[in-house]
């Protein structure tokens, strides 16, 4: 089983992700990091060289190849804020691992990105951007964990907890 972790920039989903395969014993992957492997250079590299278009295009065919890769085991993947928004994804999530939504308020959002920097896409359309991916979101997860006031540690013991 493949467990997703899904939800806009800043949720902590490489953060929890990897804490949630420590757990467990069991692989973690960042799908962003992917990218970066596959590519041969980092995101905003991508989305400044590239665009976005080209972007979403990778993101997709590593997001197909990691879940087969991984289909007979279990494994923790950490997805990029926009890979709901990727064509297909959608359902590839559905279908094929068990999806969870780290859902944040958009301002404990915003706080975090912005103490991150180099993010692409954390711009002045960061709130209509979530408006925009939110119903993807739920879309695409089959479990939504509000983490507003958790730590990382808390909304990891959720997932095993309650999620498993």
């Amino acid at each position: 089983m493949i467990i997703a972790l899904t939800g806009f920039m800043g949720a902590g989903k490489t953060t929890v992700g990897g804490i949630v395969a420590d757990a467990l014993g069991c692989a973690f992957m960042d799908l962003d990091d992917i990218i970066v492997k596959k590519a041969g250079k980092s995101i905003p590299e991508i989305f400044a060289q590239d665009g976005e278009p080209a972007f979403r295009t990778i993101e997709t065919d590593c997001l197909a190849k990691t879940i087969k890769k991984y289909s007979d085991s279990t494994a923790v993947l950490a997805l990029g804020g926009g890979t709901v928004t990727c064509p297909g994804a959608v359902q590839l999530l559905q279908k094929n691992t068990l999806c969870i939504w780290l859902k944040a308020p958009l301002q404990t959002l915003e706080e975090r990105v912005a103490s991150a920097a180099g993010r692409p896409l954390a711009d002045e359309s960061f709130a209509r951007r979530y408006a925009e991916r939110e119903p993807l979101y739920q879309a695409a997860s089959h479990i939504i964990l509000d983490t507003d006031g958790l730590t990382s540690e808390e909304i990891a013991d959720e997932i095993i907890i309650d999620c498993l």
